[in-house]
């Protein structure tokens, strides 16, 4: 492992598309570092990917904690002075009900977790971010919190009950906005991507994109060249209205 190699941090990234991200941007010869709440399935993880022949390291990082999210810094910090890719993947979908019946403790846990989360992760690591030369910041996004594409009755996502999550990535598109807005001068690129309906854990194992394909649109952002987008959202198909 050499200091030249580029530096990503996936939170969230001990299965799924966290995962995958994570293994793909490693083939890209990143040095990756699985964040993961549970220090065992990080390492876990990590091990999957050395097996691969891949560089990959566990980080303790439960982004609700903001004690959690400062260690997490600190040890980046010391053991790479800089990160060059930060993907926001830790997110929650806790709801399947209608909006008038929805428990206000679910809509606060899934944002504490989707937008606060991803905020104080930022924050606790811009100095690192600003220390690489052309640092990305990828939050996961999902055309769920698209309001152009869930307000159309003629869309198929206007028919789901998901006030919690929808609107917390709704949130989380206007969070990426507005860090893309602050850093545009500093080459810091900031943009959201949508994976698609893919199965995972989060949709009980149904969906439409592989994994392979779900990482994708993450990975080309955390790859962007200096004259890619900032401030957008995008699918594996390209751009999403907001």
């Amino acid at each position: 492992m050499t200091q030249q190699k580029q530096v990503a941090l996936i939170t969230g990234a001990n299965k799924g598309i966290g995962l995958e991200i994570a293994r793909q941007l490693a083939h890209q010869n990143f040095t990756v570092l699985i964040g993961a709440r549970d220090t065992q399935r990080g390492e876990a993880a990590a091990d999957l990917l050395r097996a691969e022949g891949l560089d990959a390291h566990a980080l303790g990082l439960d982004v609700t904690d903001t004690a959690s999210v400062q260690a997490a810094a600190t040890q980046l910090g010391e053991r790479f002075g800089r990160l060059d890719v930060l993907v926001n993947n830790a997110g929650v979908s806790l709801d399947d009900m209608p909006p008038s019946t929805l428990p206000m403790e679910v809509l606060r846990t899934t944002f504490e977790t989707n937008v606060f989360g991803v905020v104080q992760v930022i924050q606790a690591l811009l100095p690192l971010l600003r220390a690489a030369p052309a640092a990305r910041i990828v939050n996961m996004g999902s055309a769920m919190g698209s309001l152009t594409l869930t307000s159309d009755p003629n869309n198929l996502r206007s028919g789901y009950w998901l006030l919690a999550y929808a609107s917390s990535k709704s949130a989380l598109h206007a969070v990426t906005v507005q860090f893309a807005n602050e850093l545009r001068e500093t080459g810091i690129k900031v943009n959201a991507a949508d994976p698609g309906y893919v199965a995972t854990d989060m949709t009980g194992q149904q969906g439409f994109n592989s994994l392979q394909d779900g990482a994708l649109p993450a990975v080309r952002l955390a790859t962007l060249p200096g004259d890619g987008p900032t401030a957008g959202l995008f699918s594996i198909d390209g751009p999403t209205p907001w």
